[in-house]
């Protein structure tokens, strides 16, 4: 629902805001005064184009902002999944804006950043149908047409549809799969003989976890072998010294024992003589342990070669299948499986046929319930849309509505497309509707639709002249189905007709004060007195008429 619309600069209007609630809202106003102004507005919010010339003179630019609220489904709806991550978490409402700049290059807002008209359009398709003198003439629409077929089979046709839907998809799918399989055999071929020798290569070599770190500290260690012996033995020798002299060892020894003489003579000693003590043991062991371990080290060509091929061939296999042992280790199973896989084809297909030979059956049966279930549907909407068009002023008028073979058998809602046709007047031969209605005969069709319930699921409906043409007893049969529709829903109408601006639930009226320099329009919302003296303007009266204002309070009273 549309809950507020604000414009700026646009034409006639210098500044309006419009607080719009659920039920009939109608927009009056004398010929001339700016009624279609509004009208545009909405178009420019639905991702229309900017007609040229629609910035008020003075101004640099103009600005249309709708409030609205969240299009159904909008959670989890793909489709607006871009759109989602624009809006804070928790977002009730939906601020759509459309700048238009002098020059007439325009740009569009969601929730307050960037956007297209392109994203307009895809966002307000759910939310608002707009008909009348207007680009957006969904009704004509091939898709739109089937789904209020489909709509007027009420639950049951929904049902039928969503079950084609889902066989549909299954046999696409398996369909995809099976032509895949079929067509692809010399890449297969191709596709087996690389992961069996991509296997074979990883577990020739064996690559284990961890062994790259391993064998790259043993090369370490071989490649300075010399140098960590000359290194331990220099160090052995000045601990624990050579056959010529003794070392550091030795000389901590003889200090230790000097020390040692007068232990417990004083008590701040003491400590020092352990600490030489034990200093004596740790040089002592360290010295012996780097002789052992000048004996362990030892330069071995043969094994340094043997572990750089090693590391050679494990740095080929991270190279190609992943930076890590890891990665070559999951690439060896993935091949695992993919041999299976392709090895098993032939078992895969001949399952894959005989599940889509199932699934065509199952289409197919799918597919003539869902036809039956629509030309039952489509006969009592060509009946009753007739029946109703003929209280709309368009007497002799006839719907009939056609369903034709789809050409390539099946498609994503059925074996059929629809095609809605009008004949304006008896003995007329019925053309396609988007080829036979007027703008005005496009508005009166789609409210005898609306009322009907082939409808437009939860959007407003906006009618922008549904009256053209019309007074009397068909102008309150307009206004009494406007107010029908509207139940439960949000309907926009502007129309210069008092019998259809009674029933509303808010009443804006456009007036013009021709004597500003420009021109200028002002918006008002009307309720009480107010709505009255509106209606009985509507009327051709003037305030004096007592008779009038009578009238008009009537067709208030009578509207609620």
């Amino acid at each position: 629902m549309l809950r507020e619309l604000r414009i700026e600069n646009l034409l006639l209007i210098e500044r309006a805001e419009l607080l719009l609630g659920p039920g009939l809202n109608v927009l009056t106003g004398e010929t001339g005064a700016g009624k279609t102004i509004l009208a545009h507005s909405l178009d420019l919010l639905m991702g229309g184009k900017a007609r040229r010339g629609i910035v008020r003179p003075g101004a640099s630019e103009a600005w249309v902002e709708g409030v609205f609220d969240l299009p159904p489904g909008w959670e989890s709806d793909s489709r607006y999944a871009e759109i989602r991550d624009r809006l804070p978490e928790g977002a009730n409402e939906l601020i759509l804006g459309r700048r238009v700049s002098v020059s007439g290059r325009t740009s569009a807002f969601i929730g307050g950043r960037a956007a297209t008209a392109p994203d307009l359009q895809l966002v307000t398709a759910d939310m608002v149908a707009f008909y009348g003198q207007h680009e957006h003439r969904r009704l004509t629409i091939g898709s739109a047409q089937l789904e209020m077929v489909d709509g007027a089979g009420g639950k049951a046709q929904e049902d039928l549809l969503s079950r084609y839907r889902e066989v549909f998809a299954s046999h696409r799918a398996a369909a995809a799969e099976l032509e895949d399989l079929r067509s692809g055999e010399r890449a297969r071929e191709r596709d087996l003989d690389l992961h069996r020798f991509e296997l074979e290569e990883i577990e020739a070599a064996a690559p284990e976890a961890g062994e790259v770190e391993r064998f790259e500290a043993e090369r370490d260690r071989l490649r300075h072998a010399e140098s960590l012996r000359g290194a331990a033995d220099g160090a052995a020798v000045a601990l624990r010294g050579d056959d010529m002299e003794g070392g550091a060892s030795a000389e901590i020894a003889r200090a230790s024992a000097a020390l040692a003489a007068m232990r417990g003579v004083d008590p701040a000693l003491d400590p020092l003589i352990a600490r030489m003590e034990s200093l004596a043991l740790e040089i002592d062991d360290a010295g012996i342990e780097l002789r052992d371990y000048v004996g362990g080290v030892e330069a071995d060509p043969e094994a340094l070669g043997g572990i750089e091929e090693r590391l050679d061939l494990l740095d080929r296999l991270r190279r190609k299948h992943g930076d890590s042992i890891d990665a070559v280790l999951e690439h060896a199973a993935w091949c695992r499986e993919r041999i299976e896989l392709i090895e098993n084809r032939e078992s895969r297909e001949l399952e894959l046929a005989e599940r889509v030979t199932a699934l065509v059956e199952q289409l197919e049966s799918s597919a003539r319930e869902l036809t039956g279930g629509r030309e039952r549907a489509a006969k009592k909407l060509a009946e009753r849309v007739t029946a109703d068009l003929g209280d709309l002023a368009m007497d002799g008028a006839r719907l009939s509505v056609e369903l034709r073979p789809q050409a390539d058998g099946f498609g994503a809602s059925g074996a059929e497309t629809v095609e809605f046709m009008l004949a304006t007047n008896a003995g007329i031969e019925a053309q396609p509707l988007k080829d036979s209605a007027s703008g005005g005969e496009l508005s009166r069709v789609m409210l005898a639709l609306a009322g009907a319930g082939a409808g437009e699921g939860e959007r407003s409906l906006v009618f922008d002249e549904i009256d053209a043409g019309i007074g009397g007893n068909t102008a309150s049969v307009v206004g009494d189905k406007l107010r029908t529709v509207s139940s439960g829903r949000q309907v926009i109408a502007i129309t210069h007709l008092p019998q259809v601006a009674s029933r509303a639930d808010v009443h804006f009226t456009v007036s013009k004060d021709g004597s500003a320099e420009p021109a200028l329009a002002t918006v008002a919302t009307l309720d009480g007195e107010a709505v009255v003296a509106e209606i009985r303007r509507m009327m051709g009266a003037s305030s004096g008429d007592e008779a009038a204002t009578l009238h008009a309070r009537e067709l208030v009273a009578a509207g609620r």
